[in-house]
């Protein structure tokens, strides 16, 4: 019993983190419970790395939009953090078309709030599923490409692999 009680206090019991090898370097994913609930360019730090069928299907489905152009994501997803707000963002995210972009101001408008560019542009960069909601493919009015929690660098890229494949 005392075994039981140590594993469900210790924290972080049912949160572990997996790695995929992509064109753009290591991408870590995690998960709480078997949820996909991040994806980051940055290795963790106090998560457990552990290979999981759910980690499989992940993966898999990665390495399919890197290689083939994978254009949309089956595996369970679910933000475990975050405001309302931030979540009506992300979840607007699916709107955007594989290979095309839109601006901060439509993501604004289509959640209608029209007048939160900024704040859409703030919770864009909290986005904690980048690639599988695709922030990526909000850019400026401009038609710059705007900013990128992973860096410019890394959004061109993935821009660049939505547009030549």
């Amino acid at each position: 019993m005392k075994e039981r009680m140590r594993n469900r206090t210790r924290p972080g019991y049912n949160e572990y983190a997996d790695v995929i090898k992509s064109p753009l370097g290591d991408i870590y994913i995690f998960f709480v419970s078997g949820v996909l609930t991040g994806l980051s360019f940055r290795k963790p730090s106090g998560i457990f790395l552990k290979q999981t069928e759910k980690g499989s299907v992940v993966k898999k489905e990665l390495a399919e939009y890197f290689e083939k152009g994978r254009r949309g994501f089956t595996c369970k997803t679910g933000f475990i953090k975050g405001t309302d707000f931030e979540k009506k963002v992300w979840n607007a995210l699916g709107e955007v078309p594989y290979g095309e972009t839109r601006t901060y101001k439509w993501l604004a408008e289509m959640i209608a709030a029209p007048l939160s560019c900024r704040a859409v542009g703030r919770a864009l960069g909290k986005n904690p599923i980048p690639i599988i909601f695709p922030c990526h493919r909000i850019i400026e009015s401009g038609g710059s490409i705007g900013g990128y929690s992973a860096g410019a660098d890394i959004k061109r890229r993935l821009l660049d692999l939505e547009y030549y494949t």
